[in-house]
């Protein structure tokens, strides 16, 4: 895909996402992916998410939010379960570990990339969002939910487990005994609920996703650009580190910040 448009005049996707039942568009600072099989209830496919992986490695580099969305009545069925009966590429049966791990690790990218510190990444969820759909969501930085919304983690009840890398932060949102609630009973979780575990960060009438979404791109641009991504590295970093190890981090960042503004 080429370099983004000048503001104002979208750019399109190469084709090649088209069979991946994907679509981008760039405008500016704003890139918006959208799953692109309604007619499948945009269920994904190695190709989905081997496409998600090729948007993220060939984003244009002035981009600084990423908006994923549905296209049609929902964000999300999730897996296509026409792989498990021969229609798509087909599941290793795990003999060769060292393979099948390798072939996860492939898939798991088109996720990884969304937690980049020098983008902002909002999931427009409405509908089902169900296994790697929900997963998807997960992965971004801020999901905007529609009322009608409907998150479900179905991977166990299919014999699977959740491996699109939305485990630790479905632990990190809602801890570990709710996180096993959900999953072990594949149960689904509605807009409102979705908002109380804090799944969902802003929930909206159905009518004004769009324009929930599109006001919420406009405050993130609002933000001085070196230090939102400052911030970001911040906030993803604290989780992990001691509160003395923290302290550190926020004055290497802020020393940073200041010789970028004074020039030094």
């Amino acid at each position: 895909m080429g370099d983004a448009t000048t503001a104002g005049r979208p750019e399109t996707a190469s084709p090649d996402l088209g069979k991946a039942g994907l679509r981008l568009e760039v405008d500016g600072a704003v890139a918006t992916v959208t799953l692109d099989r309604p007619e499948r209830r945009n269920a994904m496919t190695f190709d989905t998410w081997r496409g998600l992986a090729a948007i993220g490695r060939s984003l244009p580099a002035d981009v600084r939010v990423v908006v994923l969305r549905g296209e049609g009545k929902c964000f999300s069925a999730g897996i296509d379960l026409g792989m498990f009966s021969g229609d798509g590429e087909g599941f290793s049966d795990g003999s060769d570990a060292a393979a099948t791990d390798r072939f996860i690790a492939e898939l798991q990218e088109g996720y990884t990339w969304l937690r980049r510190p020098d983008i902002v990444t909002v999931a427009a969820v409405h509908g089902h969002a169900i296994g790697g759909g929900f997963q998807l969501a997960l992965a971004c930085d801020i999901r905007v939910a529609a009322d009608d919304a409907r998150f479900c983690m179905k991977e166990p009840a299919l014999g699977l487990v959740p491996d699109l890398t939305g485990t630790k932060p479905l632990v990190e949102i809602v801890g570990i005994g709710r996180a096993l609630e959900l999953c072990l009973t594949a149960r689904t979780v509605l807009a409102d609920e979705a908002a109380r575990l804090g799944i969902a960060e802003i929930v909206v009438p159905r009518d004004g996703l769009d324009g929930a979404v599109r006001d919420l791109v406009a405050s993130l641009l609002a933000v001085n650009p070196g230090a939102a991504v400052a911030t970001k590295r911040l906030l993803w970093e604290a989780a992990e580190n001691t509160l003395e190890e923290q302290c550190a981090a926020e004055r290497r960042e802020q020393i940073g910040r200041l010789r970028e503004m004074f020039g030094n």
